[in-house]
């Protein structure tokens, strides 16, 4: 197992592998579940060499409590990754070392993909995401990287600033894990009481049902029946449910055929926010 701090490490290790087969990167910010390792092992099958960095990167929190909160498990981490492969080489710098002493995210044009959802209510979340993937996949110069469609909307808008920014780089979507009550795996479930992790599982239940009326109803009466049901469950306070368009992630007004849709919700239990999303057709 390999551990890098500094991107000059990094890539002189890397120089000579490009050579000898395809490289392949995971981004994430720690923290590591049974969701990452989902992403990890498909990286592993699916390269010679794997790169996972391990950062939380301050330029897309709009929260700072959130971040100061947001858990750091590092020798806990490598342990994981360790167990799914020793040859996977681990990049965990600090934020003085990925920006240089000028913590600020650059300024993208996503087309409107960042206008909505997360982006109506985290203000310049994804310039930041942005900014910390463009420099990930420019350090490393990976031939595919891989990301969750938990952050469903992050993964199109990564995929945007790679067409933008023509880096040649395969992007790969892989699906939601999660727990076995149906709640989506986040390195942020640890932070909920025992009793409301039980209770979260609401969350898909509710997405599930969505789906099936989805089936015979309007998008509109469809977001309306989510609001209802959350309503009626006080401990969760829904902050938003969308249903969009999959590729465009505009919301529906009126349903069309060929036409793949997603619903989206945003969910606060406790001080925790959640995330969630389904495929609906």
């Amino acid at each position: 197992m390999l551990l890098f701090k500094t991107a000059e490490a990094l890539k002189s290790h890397l120089s000579p592998l490009y050579e000898k087969g395809q490289i392949g990167l995971v981004p994430t910010m720690g923290a590591l579940h049974r969701g990452h390792m989902a992403l990890v092992e498909r990286a592993v099958r699916n390269n010679d060499h794997v790169v996972v960095s391990i950062f939380v990167n301050p330029t897309q929190f709009d929260d700072k409590n959130d971040l100061d909160n947001y858990p750091q498990t590092l020798n806990a981490d490598m342990k994981l990754l360790e167990d799914v492969s020793k040859s996977i080489m681990i990049f965990a710098p600090t934020a003085a070392e990925v920006y240089q002493n000028n913590i600020t995210a650059k300024a993208y044009d996503f087309e409107g993909l960042d206008r909505v959802m997360e982006g109506a209510f985290r203000a310049d979340h994804f310039n930041g995401v942005g900014t910390i993937v463009e420099t990930l996949l420019r350090l490393v110069a990976p031939n595919t990287a891989y990301f969750g469609e938990k952050d469903y909307q992050q993964l199109q808008i990564i995929k945007k600033m790679v067409a933008s920014q023509n880096l040649p780089v395969t992007i790969i979507g892989c699906p939601i894990v999660r727990e076995a009550s149906g709640l989506a795996m986040s390195s942020r479930n640890e932070r909920l009481s025992k009793a409301m992790r039980k209770d979260a599982a609401f969350i898909y239940k509710t997405l599930l049902a969505a789906k099936k009326i989805f089936g015979t109803k309007s998008a509109k009466n469809t977001v309306q029946w989510v609001s209802e049901q959350f309503q009626e469950h006080p401990a969760l306070d829904l902050e938003y449910i969308e249903i969009s368009n999959s590729e465009t992630l505009t919301p529906v007004l009126k349903k069309q055929q060929n036409r793949k849709y997603r619903a989206f919700v945003a969910v606060y239990a406790e001080d925790v926010r959640l995330i969630d999303n389904i495929a609906l057709n």
